[in-house]
């Protein structure tokens, strides 16, 4: 072989290369924070659907007696308002948060579809027309330092809140009724808690 033909041979093999070794690399994780993102904007999407076809408001507004959760997601209920909108929601999978190691990841909206399956927070003060409410987020709160429990949460604007290291290294995401989603630290959470222009803001935790 000629110098320019073995050129030729080592300029092909390296296209070659570069072209295929990518393909051979283990394929890249997503960021737990991107998946939870995307996750709440689902969520966020489908309770705008669900309210688009019940006079713009939210399973939570509605009472139990007309098809919605009002009186059972007061008690801090979150399975009933996510159960009546699987329609909405298409699958369980968007109600788990990738880096949370207390819940489970399900498939299907079944007998087995519990409380347990589900990372978020709903917003029982949201409303269509107060954009700045939380609808859903992350969990994992403490306040005073000490992490909440399942069920109601009422937590005041002064209240000592903060995001435990169980998700997102202290930090959090918070869907609000505008649809839009927020990735938080502590400070940003007090404020963003602030903005709803709720004196108190009540959370339904999984």
């Amino acid at each position: 072989m000629t110098l320019t033909e073995v050129f030729v041979v080592v300029v092909v093999l390296a296209v070659l290369a570069a072209m295929f070794f990518p393909a051979l690399l283990p394929p890249k994780r997503i960021s737990s924070h991107v998946s939870c993102i995307t996750n709440l904007k689902e969520i966020g999407l489908a309770f705008e659907m669900w309210a688009g076809d019940h006079n713009d408001k939210y399973p939570m507004e509605i009472s139990t007696a007309n098809g919605g959760t009002m009186e059972v997601a007061a008690t801090g209920n979150v399975l009933a308002t996510f159960q009546i909108m699987t329609n909405e929601l298409s699958t369980p999978k968007i109600l788990f948060c990738p880096a949370d190691t207390i819940h489970t990841i399900t498939n299907t909206f079944g007998v087995n579809f519990t409380a347990k399956n589900i990372s978020y927070f709903i917003g029982l003060d949201a409303e269509t027309n107060r954009s700045k409410a939380f609808i859903s987020g992350d969990d994992n709160f403490a306040v005073g330092g000490v992490p909440v429990k399942s069920g109601l949460l009422e937590i005041s604007t002064n209240a000592p809140i903060a995001w435990t290291a169980a998700r997102h290294k202290y930090a959090g995401n918070i869907g609000l009724a505008d649809g839009s989603v927020w990735q938080v630290n502590d400070q940003q959470l007090v404020q963003k808690l602030t903005e709803t222009g709720l004196a108190t803001n009540r959370l339904a935790i999984p």
